[in-house]
Protein backbone atom coordinates (compact mmCIF):
# COMPACT_ATOMS: atom_id res chain seq x y z
CA UNK A 1 0.00 0.00 0.00
CA UNK A 2 2.69 2.14 0.73
CA UNK A 3 3.92 2.15 -3.02
CA UNK A 4 0.56 2.63 -4.06
CA UNK A 5 0.61 5.44 -2.28
CA UNK A 6 3.97 6.53 -3.24
CA UNK A 7 3.70 6.32 -6.95
CA UNK A 8 0.19 8.01 -6.97
CA UNK A 9 1.96 11.41 -5.49
CA UNK A 10 5.02 11.29 -7.76
CA UNK A 11 2.75 11.00 -10.94
CA UNK A 12 0.14 13.81 -9.26
CA UNK A 13 3.37 15.70 -8.75
CA UNK A 14 2.98 18.77 -10.64
CA UNK A 15 5.93 19.45 -13.14
CA UNK A 16 7.15 23.06 -13.63
CA UNK A 17 7.49 23.77 -17.17
CA UNK A 18 10.88 25.83 -18.37
CA UNK A 19 13.49 26.56 -20.31
CA UNK A 20 15.22 23.17 -19.44
CA UNK A 21 11.96 21.54 -20.25
CA UNK A 22 11.77 22.85 -23.79
CA UNK A 23 14.97 22.44 -24.70
CA UNK A 24 15.04 18.84 -23.92
CA UNK A 25 11.48 18.91 -26.06
CA UNK A 26 13.31 20.50 -28.50
CA UNK A 27 16.45 17.70 -28.90
CA UNK A 28 14.32 15.06 -28.80
CA UNK A 29 12.21 16.05 -31.59
CA UNK A 30 15.43 16.77 -33.66
CA UNK A 31 16.53 13.42 -32.40
CA UNK A 32 13.38 11.57 -33.83
CA UNK A 33 13.51 13.57 -37.20
CA UNK A 34 17.47 12.39 -37.75
CA UNK A 35 15.82 8.75 -37.12
CA UNK A 36 13.56 9.00 -39.52
CA UNK A 37 15.28 10.33 -42.22
CA UNK A 38 17.86 7.50 -41.87
CA UNK A 39 14.92 5.07 -41.62
CA UNK A 40 11.70 6.02 -43.32
CA UNK A 41 11.76 4.30 -46.92
CA UNK A 42 9.69 7.43 -49.09
CA UNK A 43 10.06 10.62 -46.63
CA UNK A 44 8.62 13.09 -48.95
CA UNK A 45 5.20 11.58 -49.84
CA UNK A 46 2.20 13.58 -49.71
CA UNK A 47 2.12 17.50 -49.55
CA UNK A 48 5.16 18.52 -49.76
CA UNK A 49 6.24 21.38 -47.14
CA UNK A 50 7.56 24.65 -47.68
CA UNK A 51 11.91 24.90 -46.43
CA UNK A 52 11.52 20.93 -46.26
CA UNK A 53 15.17 20.99 -46.23
CA UNK A 54 14.84 22.16 -42.45
CA UNK A 55 12.91 18.87 -41.54
CA UNK A 56 14.86 15.89 -43.57
CA UNK A 57 13.38 16.59 -46.77
CA UNK A 58 9.95 15.34 -45.35
CA UNK A 59 6.79 15.44 -46.53
CA UNK A 60 3.74 16.78 -44.07
CA UNK A 61 2.62 13.35 -42.90
CA UNK A 62 6.12 12.19 -42.38
CA UNK A 63 7.13 15.05 -40.19
CA UNK A 64 3.65 14.60 -38.17
CA UNK A 65 5.13 11.13 -37.57
CA UNK A 66 8.32 11.69 -36.70
CA UNK A 67 7.11 14.95 -34.20
CA UNK A 68 4.87 12.77 -32.82
CA UNK A 69 7.85 10.49 -32.15
CA UNK A 70 10.08 13.43 -30.71
CA UNK A 71 7.30 14.28 -28.08
CA UNK A 72 6.69 11.15 -26.96
CA UNK A 73 10.36 10.23 -26.31
CA UNK A 74 10.52 14.04 -25.13
CA UNK A 75 7.86 13.24 -22.30
CA UNK A 76 8.96 10.11 -21.63
CA UNK A 77 12.88 12.10 -21.12
CA UNK A 78 11.30 14.84 -19.45
CA UNK A 79 9.44 12.48 -16.86
CA UNK A 80 12.40 10.14 -16.23
CA UNK A 81 14.82 13.49 -15.52
CA UNK A 82 12.07 14.91 -12.96
CA UNK A 83 11.52 11.06 -11.59
CA UNK A 84 15.19 10.95 -10.59
CA UNK A 85 14.99 14.63 -9.45
CA UNK A 86 17.77 16.22 -12.07
CA UNK A 87 14.94 18.67 -13.30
Amino acid sequence: MLILSTLVTTATTPLPWGQTTGIIMVVCNIIAIAIAKLTVQYPSSGPALPFSQFFGGMGLPGLLATTSLGHILGAGVILGLHGIGKI
